[in-house]
């Protein structure tokens, strides 16, 4: 029964934290959040340079079909579209795409004179840019794209 007892006064000691260290520091739990933060911040970066990536690389391929498509329509018509909207009823683009880096349909249309054969010349869009602000990840503006 003595030794019983015994056995019941160690388990409380382990129990209490007077015997044997049961837990971690505080010093030693800060460290181990402060890794666990810096990790999370450098993933959060990271994820945000993808989507930026993703989204550049949408806005090319959405300015190259519009692009296409205004050179198809010139061609095909014998005279330039005059709006984006011509593109889209005349079936070539189903719609207008919206432009990725400022979530709006807000595309810029570069107008000039179309020469299509020497006694032909017509006004109209030639080229379209975003009307995003700022530089790409390249570091060209946005609009010069």
């Amino acid at each position: 029964m003595v030794l019983h007892s015994r056995k019941t006064c160690m388990t409380e000691r382990k129990r209490y934290g007077r015997g044997i260290e049961a837990g971690f520091t505080l010093i030693e739990l800060m460290v181990v959040i402060m890794i666990i933060l810096i990790l999370v911040g450098m993933a959060a970066q990271s994820y945000q340079k993808s989507v930026l990536r993703a989204r550049e690389a949408t806005m090319k391929h959405d300015l190259t079909i519009m692009r296409q498509s205004i050179d198809n329509y010139t061609l095909d018509k014998q005279a330039a579209p005059q709006s984006l909207d011509d593109l889209v009823q005349s079936g070539y683009l189903r719609q207008i795409p919206v432009d990725p880096i400022t979530q709006a349909k807000d595309w810029v249309p570069q107008y000039d004179s179309v020469v299509l054969s020497p006694d032909q010349s017509s006004t109209g869009m030639v080229d379209v840019h975003s009307n995003a602000t700022g530089p790409s990840s390249n570091g060209t503006p946005y609009s010069e794209w």
